[in-house]
């Protein structure tokens, strides 16, 4: 059963991070996959980036060797967390974060008509102010044609007396944006949520998949332990209150997208039950990668299987990209003595390994 690394991107000097992928296939056959490239000598998630590529030809198995960059560095900060996406009219969308300071980090667009090879310039998709975390792979377009774009808010928070500036809150607050005419304009969800129990995480890094009934699934990381889950049954307008969700793990993201083979669903995060020790500091606690499958629609889950597994190697914000009889997974793998964002991979996945959990 075919389970194997295909790329690795390890970081180097004047290269300290690589990170945050997504993947599309083209008309020709080809996937494209864009990653955040951080250049200089600075990791973090401030430090200077733009939005590189790399193409595989066959499925995945092999990949061009050179980057190819396709959006610089326009942030005053950077650029970073793209997602990319095949719209319903045939164009190929690429979403991406602009990172401008602490008071300024939104969602923007570009589209293309040739396949990738011009984008369009870029448009606004949050047209609120603020901080927003949107993770990479998350954005996704209904069977109704409605553009969903999950989002972290992050408030300026008071610290001290009136004189004190604000500060940014780690505590996010879950919204979405909404598009109803092909990403022209865009709209906040009736609803927003926030963790109704203490923690230092809010609702962090929102996910969501349309489940066939047409009720939307929503998950985020949070401190408490485990994912907390939210629905809606009105594409996106309202959501439920948040709750625990089944899926145990620290705050790490968690990816879940259907397979076009069979149908499940396939959720791939760090479940922490299934260490029996503390890990390593090197993984921030973000191992193992873990796998299941859902043939019910979300209501029970396969027993989770490890993709990952090395203690001091943490492993998150994964891309899941199904090709042929295979998955693509691209993620964060750093750790062993540098930082668990710096490296990334793309693992390709056969289908047969994930049945095997069934």
């Amino acid at each position: 059963m075919e389970n194997r690394i295909v790329l690795s991107l390890d970081h180097g000097p004047g290269n300290p991070r690589n990170s945050e992928g997504a993947m599309v296939t083209l008309a020709d056959g080809r996937v494209l996959f864009a990653y955040t490239h951080y250049t200089g000598d600075d990791w973090s998630d401030h430090a200077a980036a733009c939005i590189a590529a790399r193409t595989s030809s066959d499925g995945g198995r092999t990949w061009t060797p050179t980057d190819r960059i396709l959006v610089a560095n326009e942030g005053r900060q950077n650029v970073m967390s793209v997602s990319l996406l095949r719209l319903a009219d045939g164009r190929v969308a690429l979403f991406y974060l602009r990172k401008n300071g602490m008071e300024d980090c939104r969602l923007w667009w570009r589209v293309s008509r040739d396949e990738g090879d011009t984008w369009s310039d870029p448009a606004l998709c949050i047209p609120a102010p603020g901080y927003f975390v949107v993770n990479n792979d998350r954005v996704v377009q209904l069977r109704s044609g409605r553009l969903i774009v999950p989002a972290a808010y992050h408030r300026a928070r008071l610290i001290g007396d009136e004189s004190t500036p604000g500060a940014f809150d780690g505590r996010a607050l879950a919204v979405f944006y909404l598009s109803d005419d092909a990403g022209s304009t865009w709209r906040e969800s009736d609803d927003w949520w926030a963790l109704p129990v203490k923690s230092a995480s809010g609702l962090q890094e929102p996910g969501v998949v349309e489940l066939a009934d047409g009720t939307l699934y929503a998950w985020c990381r949070t401190t408490t332990g485990r994912q907390w889950e939210l629905r809606s049954a009105d594409q996106g307008a309202t959501w439920t209150a948040p709750q625990p969700s089944p899926f145990y793990s620290p705050c790490s993201p968690m990816s879940i997208k259907r397979l076009p083979t069979g149908g499940a669903l396939l959720a791939v995060w760090n479940d922490h039950r299934q260490v029996t020790t503390a890990p390593p500091a090197s993984s921030w606690g973000r191992t193992p990668l873990t796998a299941a499958l859902s043939r019910d629609e979300g209501a029970s889950w396969s027993a989770p299987r490890q993709l990952e597994d090395d203690p001091e190697r943490g492993y998150c914000y994964t891309a899941i990209h199904p090709v042929e009889d295979a998955v693509l997974l691209a993620y964060c793998c750093g750790g062993r003595g540098g930082g668990v964002l710096q490296d990334a991979c793309v693992r390709r996945v056969g289908l047969e390994w994930f049945d095997a959990a069934i």
